[in-house]
């Protein structure tokens, strides 16, 4: 690969991305493009700018964007029509920023004349492959720069270091190893390494930042309400909100009461297992009231068919192929099924659950008359099902008479 004449950067601001922004300077001697985004994790992004600046990027060159609406409008929601779980547990709260900021990376080539982009992903983990199979997507002909498989600053000395000698200013508490590393959105919090890598250990109390301890949240339950329009969050308790908006409140109320604490061991894309401390409070409540307004809404078919495809649509995402053809053939297959899953769904929180109490929708599929135990008035006749149990039973009775058969 040629040298790059101008690369934007996924920049946190952080130590390992001044020094990667360094890096590339010192490496390449090309003009570099910052980007930053604010996907809701909570922190101020202003000293970001003024680190950039330090390190001599233009003000131009400083792109600082508040895409939380966007995030759950264009990603979140239409990963939760799905129900997305990946191995059964984990809500993607990781792989689904990655292909936003990786799509606006490639934008902001576009508009700076750039012709790479880069990301502080290390070769061993799963976010090089999101970021960079979104950039091929979207652009076959970016470059993209990887430091962390290039260089050779191998070890924490190494950073600091090259950090010292660059004038990269360096704070007290990122000296030493942290115990653990984060990442952060409004749809989740990310713990991982060091002190969590042993799986047998349990992980300390101090790793959780989002969620109460369930076992010190509130001795009194909490409803909540949550009305859906075609399978998207449009309400609070009667309340019209914005998609980031709401998100942030189910957040408040999730993590008052402990809810949506995983301690999972995945496989990762590049092969090996890993542990990880995800906390994803509001996206848990959405998740158990999306399941819940979609129990009187859909028909069995439909929902059963989608059931069958969301570990094929969640694997999808989880290895980086947000905009492949496939998951966007399983998404149109997935909001044609959401069409009518409308409605408000009541649910209940209570140390560290979030449990469907009721529901109820104009577009609902659900029949008392049909369902009752008392007269249905004609609305089914009972009789009907001794013809459909023998007819299901035929070949079961074929099977076990040519077994007896046999065995004789």
């Amino acid at each position: 690969m040629s040298a790059p004449k101008k690369v934007v950067l996924a920049y946190s601001g952080g130590l390992d991305t001044s020094i990667i922004l360094k890096w590339l300077q010192t490496e390449y001697g090309c003009e570099v493009v910052t980007f930053t985004a604010d996907l809701g994790q909570g922190e101020e992004l202003e000293p970001a700018r003024q680190k950039a600046e330090l390190l001599g990027i233009k003000p131009e060159n400083i792109f600082i964007e508040d895409v939380r609406e966007e995030f759950v409008r264009d990603f979140v929601f239409p990963m939760f029509r799905a129900n997305a779980l990946y191995e059964g547990l984990y809500l993607l709260g990781t792989s689904i920023a990655r292909p936003l900021i990786a799509k606006r990376l490639v934008e902001i080539a576009a508009m700076t004349g750039a012709d790479a982009v880069a990301h502080g992903a290390t070769g061993k983990g799963n976010d090089q492959v999101r970021f960079e199979l979104t950039a091929y997507a979207l652009n076959p002909a970016i470059k993209v720069i990887a430091p962390w498989r290039e260089w050779d600053l191998t070890s924490r000395t190494k950073l600091i270091e090259f950090a010292e000698q660059n004038q990269i200013p360096i704070a007290k508490n990122k000296r030493g190893e942290a115990p653990f590393s984060v990442d952060a959105n409004l749809l989740h919090t990310s713990s991982e390494g060091r002190a969590l890598e042993n799986p047998g250990d349990e992980a300390p109390d101090y790793v959780y930042q989002r969620t109460t301890d369930p076992e010190k949240a509130p001795d009194t339950p909490e409803m909540v309400e949550i009305t859906f329009e075609k399978g998207d969050a449009v309400a609070i308790n009667g309340e019209a909100m914005s998609p980031a908006t709401i998100l942030t409140r189910l957040n408040e109320l999730g993590g008052k009461h402990g809810v949506g604490r995983l301690d999972l061991v995945e496989n990762r894309f590049v092969g090996m297992k890993s542990r990880g401390i995800y906390e994803t409070p509001g996206g848990t409540i959405l998740l158990e009231a999306h399941r819940g307004i979609e129990q009187i809404t859909l028909d069995s078919g439909a929902g059963h068919l989608k059931d069958s495809i969301m570990p094929r649509y969640a694997e999808l995402i989880y290895n980086g192929f947000w905009y492949s053809p496939e998951r966007e053939m399983l998404q149109a297959l997935i909001d044609k099924s959401q069409e009518h899953v409308s409605g408000t769904v009541r649910v209940k929180l209570y140390k560290g659950f979030a449990r469907t109490v009721a529901r109820w929708s104009e577009h609902s599929l659900y029949s008392e008359k049909h369902v009752t135990f008392e007269d249905d008035a004609g609305a089914y006749d009972q009789k009907d099902a001794a013809g459909f149990i023998r007819l299901n039973a035929l070949r079961l009775k074929l099977i076990a008479t040519r077994n007896a058969r046999v065995k004789g």
